[in-house]
């Protein structure tokens, strides 16, 4: 039975506290967490939702009030090793992170290792495959990416594919954002990318561009007769998808809108996408 190693922090630089310090430095963090092979869940609900779906911490920085929701999930998991857990005040906390931290926790965790493009296709629907899967190009934004996972988790699609580009889904703010979902979602990187494209046709999807062009189709078309399996492309912010993934793909389509608006914001237009698109 796992268990909690409590031990009380008051001291900002206290050497223990490493894998916390920097947290609000997006390009430092993206040179610690790669290089030492972690990633940071922010918020006692986010860190309950990793542990179950079988991460492992390194550690844990917790103010005493959560403490007991966090033993009770520890005392829940597989395997007898012992967690160190941080107990630090609400102001110690806000001195070692430099923000407020949302629910009074965060978690040091093991980064998984990313499987391969087909190994993810395959084994979604319980080894069925996947039927609906996304694919966020260039998505530099973590809110975004975050808010995307969120979408996809709850409206059926069954993997993301990110390209080598895209903003980290592990990243705090994502995580937090997607409200623990990138847990629940398989995910992968897929490299090279737009040649990618040619993996997802060579495993029966049909992808579709979401992109306004001129010989796009309404996204009603595409639900009137959708195909078996479909990859739904997204691009980044403000320019969107890059002619060359546009060229490669089998469909591009388009959300018909009112109003005199032109586009959504990317994570808006992944939600209506996937409902529209659901099985």
């Amino acid at each position: 039975m796992s268990r909690a190693d409590v031990q009380p922090v008051t001291d900002r630089d206290d050497p223990r506290l490493t894998d916390y310090v920097g947290l609000t430095d997006v390009a430092l963090r993206l040179r610690v967490e790669a290089a030492n092979g972690l990633y940071i869940a922010e918020s006692s609900t986010v860190v309950a939702r990793a542990l179950r779906a079988g991460h492992r911490p390194r550690s844990v920085l917790i103010a005493p009030r959560w403490l007991p929701e966090l033993e009770a999930v520890l005392a829940d998991l597989p395997g007898d090793d012992a967690v160190p857990v941080y107990l630090a005040d609400e102001p110690v906390l806000e001195a070692i992170t430099g923000f407020h931290v949302h629910r009074g926790a965060l978690a040091a965790m093991h980064r998984p290792a990313l499987r391969p493009v087909a190994d993810v296709l395959a084994g979604a629907r319980d080894g069925a495959g996947a039927r609906r899967v996304a694919v966020l190009e260039d998505v530099v934004d973590h809110t975004n990416v975050g808010a995307a996972f969120r979408s996809a988790a709850a409206l059926g699609v069954d993997a993301v594919l990110v390209t080598p580009r895209c903003a980290d889904p592990l990243y705090r703010r994502s995580v937090r954002v997607s409200m623990g979902t990138v847990f629940q979602v398989p995910w992968t990187r897929i490299d090279p990318w737009p040649e990618g494209v040619a993996t997802l046709r060579d495993a029966g999807f049909v992808t579709a561009s979401l992109a306004l062009s001129d010989d796009a189709i309404t996204l009603d078309e595409l639900v009137a007769d959708p195909p078996e399996r479909l990859a739904l492309v997204l691009g980044a912010e403000g320019h969107g998808l890059k002619p060359a993934t546009i060229a490669a793909g089998d469909l591009t389509v388009r959300i018909p809108m009112a109003g005199g608006v032109d586009s959504l914001n990317v994570a808006a237009a992944a939600a209506v996408a996937f409902w529209a698109t659901r099985v």
